[in-house]
């Protein structure tokens, strides 16, 4: 007995703290009951852009003749030729690279809201996403993130998969008392039980006995309620997943995410909250137009969520896709044909019952005298409206204080649904 609970401390502790993310469930995942819980639950699926988005070339106002004055070497104007921005309407272009997101515009299941940032002033990558993720703009103290506080609001209980992010660290969006899933690959999951020396000498059925033998009570909820888990990803053949017809998802770290994000909403687990975080925004030189760093990231973007958007077809009454990044680029372009850390930027929110085919926004001309410190597109709409919104009306949480702590703002008019 001696030897077994070594054993269960020092090797299956190990490897499913790994597997898990350091998360320590109290439930014991069913199947049955995870999909009685999505029957009437809707996912949100969140994507993070780390480094800061360009707002004003991925949504660009080119009506405006101070953008023009003030890129010379980034502005884009629309047109019939390829390259060019795509009119949204009289005021906006869409970034051609962003070509694949059109549609949803067009078909109004897609909105933009412009001008979104916080209300803190920091152009510190690491503060500004820590103030978004935690939801708490002037409180570096805050332990938990705002969709871990977003679950304590849910109907649904006892469900491994109620909140999944597919990233190579847990987001600081998801850090709280709430039990998350945090995994590069869902893979990893599989791996961390078939590829296991020690593991693979033992039979399922003396596993599970090992967890039962162990007086320690945590230990064994970790362990066996894991393991569960886990059995319900051996038994639908992830290596094997193929997406609908036609749908193929782009190579990238976030293609691949969103890949496996559709694959668990197809599985009816009662995947409520998902994450997934694209990087490489930070474009300081070099950012290019039609073509470039910037270019190459919006195409991916784009490509990512219309992939997902398709496969996910038949269950677009349950899910809705929100993007967020930490800030936006200054208004001027810099020495290097680049961008430097700005204020404001624009985020894009998908879904069927999303009041869509709008650029939604309170911007100035961007004059010098309008902009922030002379320099920065100003935050016209604080992002925790923009997030309470999508989690009010779509995920049908009622609870503002708890959300987002401290705030008194207005939510937007962007989704039909009314509670």
């Amino acid at each position: 007995m001696t030897n077994r609970r070594a054993f269960m401390k020092s090797g299956a502790m190990a490897i499913f703290a790994t597997g898990i993310g350091g998360v320590i469930p109290s439930f014991v995942a069913k199947a049955a009951q995870l999909q009685k819980n999505n029957e009437k639950g809707k996912t949100l699926v969140c994507i993070f852009q780390r480094g800061a988005m360009d707002g004003l070339m991925a949504v660009s106002p080119y009506a405006d003749a101070y953008l023009k004055t003030a890129r010379p070497l980034l502005y884009m104007s629309p047109a019939s030729t390829e390259g060019q921005l795509i009119p949204l309407n009289e005021r906006f272009g869409l970034h051609p690279s962003l070509n694949s997101l059109f549609p949803f515009f067009n078909d109004k299941s897609l909105a933009i809201v412009h001008g979104v940032g916080s209300p803190n002033n920091t152009r510190s990558h690491f503060d500004a996403q820590d103030y978004m993720e935690s939801g708490t703009p002037f409180n570096k103290g805050t332990s938990s993130g705002w969709l871990n506080r977003a679950m304590g609001l849910s109907d649904q209980k006892n469900n491994p998969f109620q909140a999944v992010s597919i990233t190579s660290a847990k987001p600081r969006s998801f850090y709280g008392e709430h039990a998350t899933l945090s995994v590069n690959n869902l893979q990893d999951l599989v791996i961390q039980t078939k590829g296991n020396s020690i593991l693979n000498n033992l039979a399922a059925k003396s596993f599970e006995e090992l967890y039962d033998e162990t007086s320690n009570q945590l230990l064994n909820k970790t362990g066996k309620e894991s393991f569960d888990a886990l059995k319900m990803l051996n038994s639908n053949d992830l290596k094997n997943y193929h997406p609908s017809d036609g749908v193929v998802y782009p190579t990238s770290s976030l293609g691949n995410a969103l890949k496996q994000i559709a694959f668990l909403i197809k599985m009816d687990v009662g995947l409520e909250i998902a994450f997934a975080e694209s990087g490489g925004w930070d474009t300081h030189f070099n950012q290019g137009t039609a073509n470039g760093l910037l270019a190459r990231n919006l195409k991916d973007l784009s490509d990512s969520i219309a992939a997902f958007w398709k496969d996910t077809a038949a269950y677009h009454h349950k899910v809705a896709v929100m993007t967020m990044t930490e800030f936006g680029r200054t208004v001027h372009q810099n020495g290097t044909a680049g961008t430097d850390h700005g204020r404001a930027s624009c985020m894009f929110v998908l879904g069927n019952d999303v009041m869509g085919g709008r650029v939604y926004h309170n911007l100035p001309i961007l004059a010098k005298e309008n902009l922030e410190d002379e320099r920065d597109l100003p935050v016209t709409t604080d992002f925790r409206s923009v997030f309470s919104t999508v989690a009010n009306h779509h995920l049908q949480l009622k609870n503002n204080a708890v959300l987002f702590p401290g705030w008194k703002g207005e939510e937007l008019t962007i989704i039909n649904h009314k509670l």
